[in-house]
C-alpha cells in the first residue's frame, strides 16, 4: 500500500468534487447492461453477449450510424 497511498488520498479527491464511492458505476452498469440484457427469459452466449453489447454501446454513446456506415469506392477490376 505505501507504494500507491497517494491514489488514496481520499481528502484531496473529495476537494476536487470526485466521487468517493462506486454508485454511480453500479448505477450506469444497471441501466446500460442489466436493464437490456437480463431481462424474463433471456439467455445470452458470451459471444452473442459481447456482439450486442458494442452495439448497445455505440447506440447510447451516438456512434451506431458510424457502425455501418459504408464509403462505397469503385472497384479495382473495373
Amino acid at each position: 500500500m505505501e507504494r500507491h497511498r497517494d491514489h488514496i488520498d481520499y481528502a484531496k479527491y473529495k476537494d476536487l468534487g470526485l466521487p468517493m464511492g462506486s454508485g454511480m458505476v453500479e448505477s450506469a452498469c444497471k441501466w446500460l447492461i442489466q436493464q437490456r440484457f437480463k431481462g424474463v427469459g433471456m439467455r445470452w452466449s458470451a459471444t452473442g453477449f459481447n456482439h450486442l453489447l458494442h452495439l448497445r454501446l455505440a447506440w447510447v454513446n451516438g456512434s451506431f450510424e458510424a457502425l455501418f456506415q459504408v464509403q462505397l469506392q469503385p472497384s479495382p477490376n473495373t
